[in-house]
């Protein structure tokens, strides 16, 4: 299948590799000129032509960062035009509402639409094993079926647009909340000296216990937030459009309210790039990088 991949992030690259393994013709676009260099020396096939790019493509995957700049790359002068006859498979993280307004617009302009946010991040996306909640007219999932099997290890249909959003924001919250829960309960048993292997025994033990802690806790011994799958900027972007659909279908949002307070000030300590686990260090501000030895 011919694929349009509009959107070089940390997931839209490793996307586009996956579609190539698996068979896709895919063309990539990016507004930044940097990523397009990258993707080219990494033997991806490419166009700085946003306009060709779209022409070129029987699906436009979007893995773009928000609704805005999705707005921005297709609902343009000489592109919205160009979407007729063509499928939309946004892949991004935004707002149901968001969702359902611009499948609309889509199908105003002639084209199919159909929303498959994912969980899971590079290496998941690079395996082919992400988890994608697909929501829309199922004659359209049906089309998108084989791109979305090649990269996905559960390929469910949510049900109509706005759905699968909305998923997507609540395993985002998850995301957010057990990060936090976890680096207050591992702050306080560094804090009094309690051996943290003894504490991650027992925890494993119990129903309390998620993978997550795991795979996030050497980051935290060793203080060590670089090279991330998923950052801390992009995390408290996701948390501000659930509390913003909690608060509009009339759901108490302080946890999130605090949850964002707490993100919002590790971005403002420098960690905004960094992975979102570094919401830890501000949680925790009193450790010493230097002298802390996790025990």
């Amino acid at each position: 299948m011919k694929v349009t991949l509009l959107g070089l992030g940390l997931m839209g690259r490793p996307i586009a590799h996956r579609l190539v393994h698996c068979g896709h013709d895919v063309v990539a676009w990016n507004r930044s000129p940097e990523r397009l260099g990258s993707a080219k020396s990494e033997a991806l096939s490419v166009s700085a032509d946003i306009a060709s790019a779209v022409e070129m493509g029987e699906v436009l995957l979007l893995t773009l960062s928000d609704a805005a700049a999705i707005d921005k790359v297709l609902f343009t002068t000489g592109i919205t035009s160009l979407i007729r006859g063509k499928t939309v498979l946004q892949m991004g993280t935004i707002a149901p509402d968001e969702s359902r307004l611009i499948s609309n617009r889509v199908q105003k302009a002639g084209g199919d639409y159909l929303e498959a946010p994912v969980l899971g991040s590079i290496p998941e996306a690079r395996s082919g094993e992400l988890i994608i909640m697909a929501a829309g007219p199922e004659a359209v999932y049906h089309h998108c079926l084989l791109i979305l099997r090649g990269l996905g290890k559960e390929v469910d249909l949510i049900g109509p647009v706005g759905q699968g959003a909305t998923m997507k924001l609540a395993m985002n919250q998850l995301i957010a909340s057990l990060t936090a829960g976890f680096s207050q309960s591992l702050g306080l048993v560094r804090a009094e000296g309690v051996e943290v292997e003894q504490f991650m025994k027992l925890l494993r033990q119990s129903a309390l216990y998620a993978p997550t802690f795991d795979k996030k806790l050497q980051k935290f011994l060793e203080h060590d937030y670089s090279n991330p799958n998923f950052s801390l900027r992009h995390l408290i972007k996701d948390v501000q459009l659930f509390k913003q659909v909690a608060t509009a279908s009339a759901m108490n949002a302080e946890i999130a309210d605090a949850t964002l307070r707490v993100l919002v000030s590790g971005r403002e300590a420098g960690y905004g790039d960094e992975d979102y686990s570094s919401l830890y260090e501000a949680i925790n501000p009193g450790f010493d990088a230097e002298t802390d030895t996790g025990c």
